[in-house]
């Protein structure tokens, strides 16, 4: 169905989707003076997309230069974030990964991507966190921690509009038009936003709103993840964030879904969770309901790997992951069309970087990188 409203004043830059990435790139296009509008499905600190809760892992352990160098930014701008808006969003306290993917070398390959790393005895890392039981040697780093995510997108979306952007909530776009003209409309349901350029941001509705038409986008899945927040047994403990790797060749790691992975979210619980394992799902059919299988499969997990927490006593959620097959992003322009999607269950830490990637995309500063490109 093709919808048609009055043609609004021009816009130089719309943003559809008001999530973490778009409220990031509607930031940097605010904080560099240009006129942007940001219209978002939902409304302020919704459930129904991926950019929700109070806690994501600053997780530092790529190998990768290119998201390596992007982590470094990432950092240095969470924190002028976070001076601007007066929010504090980044702790620092610290990332463990362990298991069967934990090779002697990560830590010296980490040094040489700038962080600071070291390998630890299972011993010595069981007496400082008490809260995780740890059985192989265990990669450490400072350099990571736990992000706020509802406070992240409140403040990206205050600090954009404090710069003179527009953020308007709870407005479904319904249409994305590209033009002969080289320009695009953009259609709610009252009212056709006439821009240069517009930036798509939209998470799991992302394939769903340009179509084939616009834009020939690699293939992606949306699924619905389930992790959980577990009571916290012992309030003292130290909790940093980590990843436990499964050897696909030990019994003790049949029931696994998926590596798993967690952090404690203050005044929630300890967070656990399986990567990128839950079922294919619509974003707009979901149930919020718990699998039930993962689910006593997540509970025995923490039985086994928390000691700290009470694994009878779980809280699950839904989120959702939109996941490209190489799980790299996509961060391309086609035309006047910006596309920032594909964030595959990593993405967030990578919000603010994410944000000046695409608002150099949408000012035409610079081309798009070969890795992240919408070409496949």
């Amino acid at each position: 169905m093709t919808h048609t409203g009055p043609v609004a004043e021009h816009r130089e830059i719309v943003v559809v989707g008001g999530g973490a990435m778009g409220s990031a790139a509607a930031w940097q296009l605010a904080g560099r003076g240009r006129q942007v509008t940001l219209l978002e499905r939902f409304g302020a600190r919704h459930t129904m997309g991926a950019s929700h809760g109070r806690s994501r892992n600053f997780n530092i352990t790529y190998e990768k230069p290119a998201y390596a160098v992007l982590l470094h930014e990432a950092a240095r701008l969470w924190r002028e974030l976070e001076h601007d808006s007066g929010t504090p969003l980044l702790e620092l306290v610290g990332i463990v990964n362990h298991g069967a993917g934990v090779r002697p070398d990560l830590a010296d390959v980490l040094g040489a991507l700038g962080f600071q790393a070291s390998m630890l005895a299972p011993e010595e890392a069981n007496e400082r966190w008490a809260g995780i039981r740890f059985d192989t040697r265990v990669l450490f780093s400072p350099d990571g921690g736990r992000l706020d995510a509802d406070e992240a997108v409140v403040a990206l979306q205050s600090e954009a509009v404090r710069h003179g952007g527009e953020v308007l909530l709870q407005t479904p776009v319904v249409e994305v038009r590209p033009r002969s003209d080289d320009r695009v409309e953009v259609v709610t349901d009252d009212t056709t936003y006439l821009a240069e350029t517009v930036v798509v941001t939209a998470g799991a509705w992302t394939e769903r709103l340009l179509g084939p038409s616009a834009v020939a986008l690699p293939p992606m899945v949306v699924t619905e993840e389930q992790p959980a927040h577990f009571a916290v047994l012992d309030p003292t403990f130290d909790w940093p964030g980590w990843n436990h790797m499964p050897a696909p060749d030990e019994a003790r790691y049949d029931y696994w879904h998926a590596p798993a992975y967690g952090t404690l979210t203050p005044g929630e619980g300890v967070k656990a969770g399986w990567h990128a394992a839950g079922p294919a799902c619509d974003p707009d059919a979901r149930t919020f309901a718990p699998e039930p299988v993962q689910l006593a499969a997540l509970q025995r997990y923490a039985r086994e790997w928390l000691p700290g927490v009470d694994a009878e006593a779980a809280a699950p959620i839904s989120c959702t992951y939109t996941s490209t097959v190489d799980t790299d992003f996509v961060l391309d322009r086609i035309g006047p069309l910006v596309v920032g999607a594909g964030f595959s269950g990593h993405g967030f830490k990578f919000v603010p970087s994410v944000g000046r990637i695409l608002a150099d995309l949408a000012t035409h500063n610079s081309r798009p990188e070969s890795r992240f490109s919408a070409r496949w």
